[in-house]
């Protein structure tokens, strides 16, 4: 499998890092990353950049990766998440052996841990609700104050914390806190939450527990508990590592070291998980997985490639520089990937019909088409065809101007690996559309080449009208209209959504070899893009979407920086 980082000439500070400390023989000159994702939702491509930064490094350097679910909140945790990610982790490429945790699995062990913060006078139960907290903790520059329980005995706060866990109080009623400082410039370390009492079912642990902990509290136990040597975070943790220190040196255990990098923003779409379950249940879109989601179960519905993905984060790179990424550059991995692997075929997305009326009645002949000029092993493959074709509307014109090359009346044209053809009249009905277009063929130029040496000026993609496909093709562009949805604060995101993301084709026309394609597999149109098999496709109809197109804008927008 192709790594995203496998040479010297790949690393980035945090391997920088990791190699000073394997040099001076710390941990044992051990390496041992995690990804850990809350099953709240589906993966997106942020996470896949997390997800092979943590996997990868881990092989670079003969080490280990756990997959670790930080259960932490029942209210938004679901199995579905879980099964999810599990295999846009397998899909992109990496395997965590037997090394699948939760953070759920250590709820025993952290209840111990918080026992003897509080023996040792270093948390404390506190009954202020949300508001008040937020009130009590002050602002950036102004110091919080002390709760009013803050200063409750050793023994009072662990018989309370106890009947926090023995469900005796309502959700919400009591919260157990760390006692660090109310006047700290960093907002974290103002006693934060460790436990909150949650009475709802977790999808692991069923109603065992009714008092849940924080992400802070649980993160840096977790990376403790699984002897994590280099815990790999974004930036938006780097305010919260002195609180992750702080737990691990009051409990005196285990220290794993936090390293952050910059998370990945991309042009003409977000990256919440909240924002995109709202875009999923007020059914903005179809699902998690639509091809419009930059989920990665969308973008592998969409038709992009493990492959793809790795190699633009390979481009993009590992930094603390926040930035925007335009998605030009992934499109360009996926065209670049796709266009090695990817078998041609013709495809009429909409059609309208020739008639060859020099051509024998009744005969279809076979011709030799490549499957991938990229690659000769891929072999050829025969292409039917007889007396009507079917061409796209847009490669003929009646009314032509000068610089039209394609198809018009008194002009010929090259039907890709067939023949010559010249148009002679059209046909229309009482609405004054065109509906047939009537030509007459060359049977020298069989091939695509004319004996004489005559040139034409262009080639167009034809199907066979007796042997076509009908299908539906849906063709996907960017979800927003805008390329920053949250710039403009007057506005919601969802006011930006673009109404032309999705336009279905239907009586699109293929050639029949396209009956044989598997769900999933991508293939290039030719002269219209990449596409993929949808996963709603059935015995009675086939439905394509397009991946990707084949004009390259980020190859445009490289040439203009130059």
């Amino acid at each position: 499998m192709e790594k995203m980082i496998e040479n010297k000439e790949n690393t980035n500070f945090i391997h920088q890092i990791i190699e000073k400390d394997l040099l001076e023989g710390k941990n044992d000159k051990r390496i041992h990353t995690r990804f850990p994702p809350e099953p709240n939702g589906y993966l997106h491509i942020g996470h896949a950049k997390a997800i092979i930064l943590s996997f990868s490094t881990a092989e670079k350097y003969n080490g280990l990766c756990n997959l670790r679910f930080d259960d932490t909140n029942p209210m938004k945790e679901e199995e579905e998440f879980v099964k999810s990610i599990k295999e846009n982790v397998k899909w992109l490429g990496y395997d965590w052996a037997d090394r699948c945790y939760f953070a759920s699995n250590y709820f025993e062990k952290m209840y111990d841990y918080a026992v003897q913060l509080i023996k040792k006078g270093s948390a404390y139960v506190c009954d202020l609700n949300g508001e008040e907290i937020r009130k009590y903790r002050g602002t950036p520059k102004m110091s919080g104050e002390n709760s009013p329980y803050r200063d409750r005995s050793v023994d009072e706060n662990l018989e309370l914390f106890k009947k926090m866990r023995d469900g005796e109080f309502s959700t919400g009623e009591k919260t157990l806190r760390a006692k660090i400082d109310m006047s700290s410039s960093n907002m974290n370390m103002r006693d934060p939450i460790m436990y909150r009492i949650i009475h709802s079912e977790h999808h692991n642990t069923g109603n065992k527990w009714c008092i849940y902990p924080t992400y802070d509290w649980a993160h840096g136990l977790e990376d403790s508990i699984e002897n994590i040597t280099h815990s790999l975070c974004t930036l938006e943790f780097e305010d919260h590592r002195p609180l992750y220190d702080w737990f691990l040196d009051e409990l005196n255990v285990y220290h794993p070291q936090q390293i952050e990098f910059s998370r990945l923003n991309l042009n003409y779409t977000i990256m919440s998980k909240r924002k995109l379950a709202e875009l999923v249940e007020n059914k903005y879109v179809t699902g998690w997985d639509d091809p419009r989601m930059p989920t990665i179960s969308g973008l592998k519905r969409r038709g992009y490639t493990p492959e793809a993905i790795r190699d633009f984060v390979g481009r993009i790179g590992i930094s603390k520089n926040e930035g925007v990424v335009d998605m030009a550059l992934l499109e360009h991995c996926l065209r670049d990937d796709l266009n090695k692997k990817a078998l041609r075929f013709m495809a009429v997305l909409n059609p309208i019909k020739v008639v060859i009326d020099n051509y024998p009645e009744n005969q279809t002949e076979e011709l030799e088409a490549i499957n991938n000029p990229e690659d000769e092993s891929a072999g050829k493959r025969k292409l039917p065809f007889s007396k009507e074709l079917y061409i796209e509307k847009d490669d003929f014109m009646e009314d032509a101007p000068k610089k039209f090359w394609r198809l018009t009346v008194g002009r010929e044209v090259r039907l890709r690996y067939a023949y010559f053809i010249k148009a002679t009249s059209i046909s229309k009905d009482e609405n004054g559309e065109i509906t047939e277009i009537h030509c007459t063929y060359d049977p020298e130029t069989k091939g695509g080449n004319a004996p004489d040496g005559r040139k034409v000026k262009s080639t167009i993609h034809w199907v066979s009208a007796k042997d076509a496909i009908d299908t539906e093709v849906r063709m996907y562009d960017r979800l927003f209209s805008i390329s920053n949805p949250l710039s403009d604060k007057e506005k919601s995101y969802l006011e930006f959504i673009n109404p032309d993301s999705l336009k279905i084709l239907e009586n699109c026309k293929l050639e029949p070899n396209l009956k044989n394609i598997n769900n999933g597999e991508a293939v290039q149109f030719e002269r219209n893009g990449y596409f993929i098999l949808d996963k709603d496709s059935n015995d009675k109809k086939q439905i394509f979407n397009l991946a990707v197109t084949l004009r390259d804008q980020w190859k445009k927008i490289q040439k203009n920086k130059k």
